[in-house]
């Protein structure tokens, strides 16, 4: 959890990749899950669980939930297949458009990107990571910032700004 944490703060924080994650973070109301699944079918139980206690809590004590997966899907392809199982178990759930499922990885890739691209450095973290947002806090984000593209464009320029060198100096890897 403390690399994740540590990613957060230094880049999806420090570098404001997300304009919404500081009140949160602040407000103590992210959910770190740190899976021990070791198998894609495990690491779906565990999704299960943390969208019923997200759902089950009030979104004042618990808006957003990051499930760390250390252990499994490890490839990226692999991890991009498990994000239609997870959106499978939202809509099964009855959660589609209450929870939406990000994502995050070390070896994300946009398509159309080359794998060394820095701009995909904007949704690569320490481990897998799936990220559970409600939709709500979606759509008040979106109300507060109502040009969302924007963001998208300012994270490829801060990246290409930053560069490899950059990044790899902020220290987000695994620590392990």
């Amino acid at each position: 959890m403390r690399d994740t944490r540590n990613w957060l703060e230094r880049t999806v924080i420090g570098l404001n990749l997300c304009p919404f994650a500081k009140a949160v973070h602040v407000k103590e109301q992210i959910h770190y899950c740190v899976s021990a699944a070791t198998t894609p079918r495990e690491l779906l139980d565990d999704l299960g669980k943390e969208l019923d206690d997200l759902v089950a809590m009030d979104a004042a004590v618990r808006e957003t939930t990051l499930l760390i997966a250390p252990g499994c899907l490890h490839d990226f392809m692999e991890f991009n297949i498990f994000l239609a199982s997870g959106d499978r178990l939202i809509r099964k759930r009855g959660l589609e458009g209450v929870i939406q499922l990000a994502s995050f990885h070390p070896g994300y890739q946009f398509e159309g990107t080359d794998a060394d691209d820095i701009t995909n450095c904007t949704n690569r973290s320490p481990y897998p990571t799936l990220h559970l947002l409600r939709e709500e806090s979606i759509a008040r984000a979106v109300e507060a910032f109502p040009q969302p593209e924007a963001i998208y464009e300012a994270n490829m320029k801060t990246l290409r700004r930053l560069g490899p060198e950059g990044w790899a100096a902020l220290g987000v890897g695994p620590s392990s």
